[in-house]
């Protein structure tokens, strides 16, 4: 990279945006924060999801599907572990279904709000959206199966009062849990790669591959824009913690449930998914912005399970992990709407309305139980 080309990649606020973020995330830790602090920091955490979106992108056509969906999907989960661990070890009590509503909310807003938004966006711009079924339908059975395990089973279990896992019951979850998310990964980028790589309609009008045939970034800007993809990630997650007391104090003088808590904190660290998997989905990518919502959704629960399954053995209190019939009913209907959208390999608005409308019932019923 000559001297003009660096300066030039230097001045860019995707650059300075992930580093501003990170200092106010350093200056704000630990500190009650007044109103005009919480605005800036807040302002800091949007330049940063931006900055993030940027650099996924770099990387992503650097390395290809399905590394690039891969790979920021791990490092958005990998953060959003260490938040919710951090957030129980201070939070106390109140803490005890942290893990559980964010999580559950994680799996909401994206196999319902990334998915129904990537349809909708793919559905305005080409008339009908176009991926692989085989490749999403593996992706949506593993998710099924992992929230079921880790979310609904423990509400039935006996072994111990309340919608918890006995330690012998938290250890096969997180064991399992871990080993399907590992196995889906060896098939997604080893043994059926082409699964899940975007697919394209040449009599579509307007159908593009986007960025799919345009020159890969050299390799020393993708290693530029990895670092700084995972400094982003950092303040984007630190910054959410820092304005997470406002966002507790907030919801309990507006008298809402505590698990309002959670879903805020997953919109917040969802964000940069979001974007970019809506960007891909407009330009005709909907297999790269499945492979992102319904990949974090999976890495939501096969990462994070076992790390708080470890934590618990210096974490105080109960660990709630069942859900309740209400959100039992929402992830069924979740599953059933998604098979029945991935099957054809074809969906058109009606599908990404009907997510979104699921996605709408989860978040008014976690505000009015």
């Amino acid at each position: 990279m000559s001297a003009v080309n660096l300066t030039s990649f230097l001045s860019r606020w995707t650059v300075w945006a992930p580093l501003v973020a990170v200092v106010a995330l350093v200056l704000s830790w630990g500190r009650d924060l007044p109103g005009f602090a919480v605005v800036l920091v807040a302002v800091c955490l949007a330049g940063a999801v931006l900055a993030a979106v940027h650099h996924a992108e770099v990387v992503a056509h650097r390395v290809g599907e399905p590394f690039g969906s891969l790979v920021l999907a791990v490092a958005v989960t990998v953060i959003e572990v260490a938040l919710i661990v951090t957030l129980m070890v201070d939070g106390g009590p109140e803490s005890s279904s942290l893990a559980r509503d964010t999580v559950f909310a994680a799996v909401m807003i994206t196999c319902n709000g990334i998915v129904g938004l990537s349809l909708l966006a793919a559905a305005l711009r080409n008339h009908v959206a176009v991926f692989n079924a085989e490749g999403s339908g593996a992706a949506l059975a593993t998710v099924a199966t992992l929230a079921t395990l880790s979310l609904v089973l423990p509400t039935f279990t006996t072994s111990k009062p309340g919608p918890e896992f006995s330690p012998a019951q938290l250890t096969f979850a997180a064991v399992a849990s871990l080993g399907l998310y590992g196995l889906f990964v060896a098939v997604q980028t080893v043994r059926h790669r082409e699964y899940f790589m975007s697919v394209t309609r040449d009599d579509e009008p307007g159908s593009t591959a986007g960025d799919e045939h345009s020159e890969a970034p050299g390799r020393s800007a993708a290693l530029f824009s990895l670092v700084l993809l995972v400094v982003a990630l950092v303040a984007v997650v630190g910054d959410a913690k820092a304005v997470s007391p406002t966002i507790e104090s907030t919801v309990a003088s507006a008298g809402l449930p505590h698990a309002v808590v959670g879903v805020v904190i997953a919109l917040l660290v969802l964000l940069p998914e979001t974007i970019a998997a809506v960007r891909a989905a407009r330009r005709n990518l909907v297999q790269r912005s499945l492979n992102l919502a319904l990949g974090s959704a999976m890495a939501s629960i096969g990462l994070t399970i076992p790390v708080i399954a470890l934590a618990t053995i210096w974490l105080e209190g109960p660990l709630l992990l069942g859900l309740g019939a209400t959100h039992m009913v929402l992830l069924a209907l979740t599953v059933v709407v998604g098979a029945l959208t991935v099957v054809p390999g074809r969906a058109t608005l009606l599908q990404g309305g009907v997510h979104l409308a699921i996605l709408a019932a989860f978040i008014f019923l976690a505000v009015s139980p």
